[in-house]
């Protein structure tokens, strides 16, 4: 009885210290966008646009679009990673809806409140909100199962739609939320993007070691006193947060494609879930940036065809795996 009551004092430090991280994490993400990484930015793309001398370059909107571009393809596949492996791809998609009726709730404040016009802001709110919720859900039932998940991604969406049809008129800006749009994406969000990026990847390395236990052997993990349903909850709240930075570049229909088809084109490369984990992000870069060069090229809306450049990127991954021994 002594031992397990040390046992337990144990893993309750552990999960403080990992929130207590998780604090100072979000806290030096917060200095650092408001500080530093403006000038960061600015002397990044200003080399650049010297450098290569073209619109693609120097265009603020596209410097934009790239920078957010590029924190997807890196915060996307690693916390799909973990939802890939443990069967939770679902998840994604049901917290990009339930994120979509949090940024019609943040756009119809906006219209009557224009100060607090901060959508994203909304939509990282209630989507959390559902994370949390969706976890009490999996705990109660023993599992993540389709009946709450897809209660989760129908309620989401019928929450933006009933805020939208309310009567307040933003079309495009809803259109651009829906399915994604470069061009719609100002400083404040890619500030945004980037605190994200540094509180997932920072949590992610501070504690991938309990990660990767329980979602290879959670039995294992219990047993090993690790608490399994604080990193479940840690692990879908990190997934709420990328939804909700990838949603201005694919847009809440298509942002689970980049939770899920990197991670799958990476597993039929490689047995190792952490060679895995840096090839899965290799390849969401290379989704990234060949879907925003031919979106321009052909003039196809860019979160569609980000998409379509990681399917295609799975489906030669696919035809490589089969040429692979032992595969």
């Amino acid at each position: 009885m002594v031992a397990e009551c040390v046992v337990r004092r144990l893993t309750a430090r552990e999960e403080y210290a990992v929130l207590g991280s998780l604090v100072v994490m979000m806290t030096v993400s917060a200095a650092f966008i408001l500080t530093v990484f403006p000038a960061l930015y600015d002397a990044f793309w200003g080399s650049a646009c010297t450098a290569a001398d073209t619109w693609l370059v120097c265009s603020g909107f596209l410097q934009r679009g790239f920078t957010a571009g590029i924190l997807i393809g890196i915060t996307a596949p690693v916390v799909g990673a973990y939802l890939v492996n443990r069967q939770m791809a679902l998840i994604g998609e049901a917290l990009a809806h339930t994120a979509f009726g949090g940024v019609a709730i943040g756009l119809f404040v906006g219209a009557a409140a224009p100060r607090f016009d901060y959508p994203l802001a909304f939509a990282l709110v209630v989507a959390t909100i559902a994370a949390l919720a969706m976890q009490y859900v999996a705990v109660r039932t023993d599992g993540y199962a389709d009946i709450p998940i897809a209660i989760m991604l129908t309620g989401g969406f019928a929450l933006g739609i009933a805020v939208i049809s309310y009567g307040v008129t933003f079309h495009a800006t809803v259109e651009s939320y829906l399915f994604g749009d470069i061009l719609f994406v100002p400083f404040e969000n890619v500030q945004l993007m980037v605190a994200l990026t540094l509180v997932v990847v920072g949590t992610i390395a501070l504690t991938h070691k309990q990660l990767l236990f329980i979602t290879f052997d959670r039995e294992a993990a219990r047993l090993a006193r690790i608490n399994v349903a604080f990193y479940d909850t840690l692990l879908i709240v990190l997934t709420a947060l990328v939804v909700v930075a990838a949603m201005q570049i694919l847009g809440a229909i298509l942002v689970a494609g980049m939770l899920v088809i990197p991670v799958a084109a990476a597993m039929l490369l490689t047995d190792s879930f952490d060679r895995g984990l840096l090839l899965s992000v290799l390849l969401g870069q290379a989704a990234v940036f060949g879907g925003i060069f031919l979106s321009y090229s052909w003039d196809i809306a860019t979160g569609a065809m980000i998409i379509l450049v990681a399917i295609a990127l799975y489906v030669l991954a696919l035809l490589l795996s089969a040429l692979l021994p032992g595969r």
